[in-house]
């Protein structure tokens, strides 16, 4: 079975658990990043059902209660969703020496990076188009603009590692090998999204071109898309990560940690998920089209965002700074999640 989940946790890809079964699944690691992801959610579903005539509230909430389920059941299982995807174990590196794949360093460097699977949460907004045709490309820390000593470190730490591509693949020196999963031909296939890779791409960490983070949520909506379930949708709405300005400037530092720790913990004193600013900020994107499973227009309009007007965060850590950024980008990234939940509630 796939590696997805921590704490021996697991999901399966390409099918997602039976609805009943998704309310009792639980995380133990805690990290902001994830209860931020979660609040999202959970606000969006809230706001559609504080304005049914202009969302797709009554058809979600027709879909829960067909399933014998509550709207807000089913919030909290989209919310969950949404923060598991920190703790996927679908993302292995292979160390260039002795062979070893493991899924995160022995050492840390806080909540911006949970492992190995952060590096598909990206979309580098300060570059154009990656070598895989991507319109922007994920993190590569070749391809970086505005990295720091955290980028640094991890460079350091894996230079010459390559991903995971199953036994049989790429291994370190003499040969030496010890696949745990194989990452390029599930995860970065399933992330490729109609874009092109070849195994040599992925063969030292310094050049690794990581697949984008609307390429992930497109995988994950279109799993929904064959098959709805709440899971598999909650996963998509990870993609609230494009409204994280160091995930469209793209770094594993510059305050990352700190600016999440920081709307965690004045998101309800600050009133971050302003009813008022949300219905403002939905008149901002483009709503997915309906009947059509590609979401990622909608997606990449709120990373736009992120990266044009959230810079300055990466720089400063004054509080009214930070304020002035997360009130604009926290309502836009629950405006982003109601537009994908309008689209999904028609397919239920």
């Amino acid at each position: 079975m796939n590696k997805l989940l921590s704490a021996g946790k697991k999901a399966v890809l390409l099918k997602a658990l039976p609805f009943a079964l998704l309310t009792t699944l639980t995380v133990e690691s805690q990290a902001f990043t994830q209860e931020t992801h979660k609040r999202i959610v959970i606000d969006a579903v809230s706001y559609m059902k504080a304005n049914p005539e202009t969302t797709e509230f009554n058809r979600l909430k027709a879909a829960a209660n067909a399933a014998g389920y509550t709207v807000e059941q089913m919030a909290e299982v989209m919310g969950q969703a949404a923060y598991d995807v920190d703790d996927f174990e679908d993302t292995f590196l292979c160390g260039s020496v002795t062979g070893d794949c493991v899924r995160a360093p022995v050492w840390g460097i806080g909540s911006a990076f949970v492992n190995y699977s952060s590096f598909w949460h990206f979309q580098n907004q300060s570059r154009g188009s990656d070598v895989h045709g991507n319109d922007f490309g994920g993190y590569n820390y070749d391809q970086l603009t505005v990295g720091d000593s955290s980028d640094g470190i991890t460079r350091a730490w894996l230079g010459g590692d390559h991903l995971d591509d199953g036994p049989g693949g790429m291994d370190g020196w003499w040969g030496m090998e010890d696949s745990e999963y194989n990452t390029y031909g599930v995860t970065e296939a399933n992330y490729r999204q109609g874009s092109y890779s070849r195994k040599s791409m992925y063969e030292d960490y310094e050049e690794m071109p990581f697949q984008p983070v609307d390429n992930l949520g497109q995988y994950w909506y279109n799993q929904f898309w064959q098959q709805p379930s709440a899971q598999t949708l909650g996963f998509a709405l990870h993609t609230t990560d494009l409204l994280v300005p160091m995930h469209t400037w793209t770094t594993l530092g510059r305050n990352h940690s700190g600016w999440e720790g920081w709307v965690r913990d004045y998101y309800d004193e600050e009133g971050l998920n302003d009813f008022d600013l949300v219905s403002q900020a939905l008149q901002t994107f483009t709503p997915p089209v309906p009947g059509n499973p590609e979401i990622r227009e909608t997606l990449t309009q709120g990373g736009t965002l992120s990266y044009s007007t959230g810079g300055v965060v990466l720089s400063s850590t004054e509080h009214e700074d930070r304020r002035q950024v997360a009130r604009n980008l926290v309502p836009h990234a629950i405006a982003m999640a109601v537009h994908v939940l309008n689209h999904a509630a028609l397919r239920f």
